[in-house]
């Protein structure tokens, strides 16, 4: 069976609202040969990495840079996937109060020293709350695991 794994840092009322939505919208598009899970960035190690399909990655940006707690997981299972991942496909969420340049660059950078490969350009829900945040991650978790479903990715 085919696993998306959703690594979802939700500090707010605001990225739970993204992380829930990101979340339904891969049970929407689930089959019997596919499944999604959602963690934590503190829940999450090496195994289940090791064990993922395909990944999206949900962080903040904190002061230009990634979520502490997801740094904090590249930390801890970076040598652990350095090579058994190669290839993976995964997809980047920023919830940035600016322009989120700072946490792309080093989330990209990690995956790209990883070897693993986007699957699109990177969403980037900046400024002020807007409810349309939810409904673009809804997209982006129904076209992850459709795509996985049809062997894109």
């Amino acid at each position: 069976m085919k696993q998306l794994l959703l690594i979802c840092h939700t500090p707010s009322a605001n990225t739970q609202v993204m992380a829930a939505q990101l979340l339904a919208g891969a049970q929407a598009e689930a089959t019997e040969n596919s499944q999604v899970r959602m963690l934590t960035p503190t829940q999450c190690g090496a195994e289940d990495l090791l064990n993922a399909d395909a990944l999206v990655f949900l962080t903040t940006e904190n002061l230009g840079y990634m979520a502490g707690t997801t740094k904090d997981l590249f930390d801890r299972t970076f040598y652990d996937l350095e090579g058994p991942t190669q290839g993976l496909s995964y997809a980047l969420v920023v919830r940035a109060g600016l322009d989120g340049t700072g946490a792309t660059r080093a989330v990209e950078s990690i995956c790209g020293g990883l070897n693993w490969k986007p699957i699109q350009a990177r969403l980037l829900c900046h400024g002020q709350w807007r409810d349309d945040f939810g409904q673009q991650c809804y997209e982006l978790g129904q076209m992850m695991m459709a795509s996985m479903d049809m062997g894109i990715i």
